[in-house]
């Protein structure tokens, strides 16, 4: 027991340093070594993948999935901005995403995001929504015939920066529980399982928001080196996650890599910028 207490202590002080010193040194920008994922002129590098259609009520239908690059609705589409400069537009009106061809290991990658004015029926009434999967695995449409296994670093207004477990996907999570079904990160609270197979459920709410104005961009960065993930919004930590894991055939193993996602998800939502960059060791998640 003593030396279980000993670890969960060096647990939630690593956490508390991680914060910490990625607070004081966010600012700091690089320019080299960027790959980058939008080429500003069409989806070249990735691939697109629909569930199965939603009806005019916005319930989802039992027939089969569009599937993988068939968009007939174009919901995936480049368009120009207001300031003349091409973006990525998801019309949200059918569940999906964009996955990149190639899988990444011990990464940072960065993009821009604003909300569009549109709602379609299965999201009437609710927050604008859409997310970016990472480390996804397997196959297409695991989660609810839509995404891949992975884990999200969750986009919906007010809410970016949340966890979310994607068909299996599995985060430790230092975390305050408010409820038996609502955990908020908290760098120095208890350390959590969060997925659809623990008792805690698959999400966690972000520390704070940051999040800027419907219509205004937002910056998000994703670092990932090893099992940790670090979720940062408009250069402010949402929260630190450890463990990464997932949830196969009856036990868990290792997920510390795979594809990209950006979800479709009842929203119109807009993509710029979109870039990775290697980590070669945790230092880097600290020093940018």
């Amino acid at each position: 027991m003593k030396n279980l207490i000993r670890l969960v202590g060096c647990f939630l002080a690593g956490a508390f340093f991680i914060e910490t010193i990625f607070s004081f040194s966010k600012a700091n920008s690089f320019n080299d070594g960027w790959e980058i994922l939008f080429n500003g002129k069409n989806l070249k590098g990735w691939d697109t993948y629909l569930g199965p259609d939603f009806d005019s009520l916005g319930n989802k239908t039992n027939m089969p999935p569009v599937g993988l690059n068939k968009d007939p609705k174009h919901v995936f589409t480049v368009v120009k901005d207001n300031d003349g400069t091409n973006v990525i537009r998801i019309s949200g009106e059918e569940f999906g995403a964009i996955t990149s061809r190639k899988e990444y290991e011990n990464y940072h990658v960065q993009l821009q995001f604003k909300w569009g004015n549109i709602n379609w029926p299965a999201k009437k009434g609710k927050k604008k929504d859409s997310g970016l999967l990472y480390h996804c695995v397997g196959d297409d449409g695991a989660d609810y015939g839509f995404w891949k296994r992975s884990q999200e670093f969750q986009i919906e207004e007010t809410n970016c920066g949340d966890y979310w477990g994607v068909a299996g996907g599995i985060e430790d999570i230092p975390a305050d529980k408010i409820s038996d079904s609502q955990y908020v990160y908290n760098p120095m609270g208890n350390v959590y399982s969060f997925g659809a197979q623990t008792k805690t459920g698959r999400h966690c709410i972000k520390k704070g928001d940051a999040e800027n104005a419907t219509g205004e961009w937002n910056t998000l960065d994703l670092y990932c080196y090893g099992d940790t993930s670090v979720h940062v919004v408009n250069g402010k930590i949402m929260m630190v996650l450890y463990h990464s894991q997932q949830w196969d055939n009856g036990k868990a193993s290792p997920l510390a890599k795979g594809k990209l996602q950006i979800q479709s998800e009842g929203a119109e939502v807009f993509y710029k910028n979109i870039r990775i960059k290697p980590i070669e060791n945790l230092n880097e998640i600290l020093i940018h």
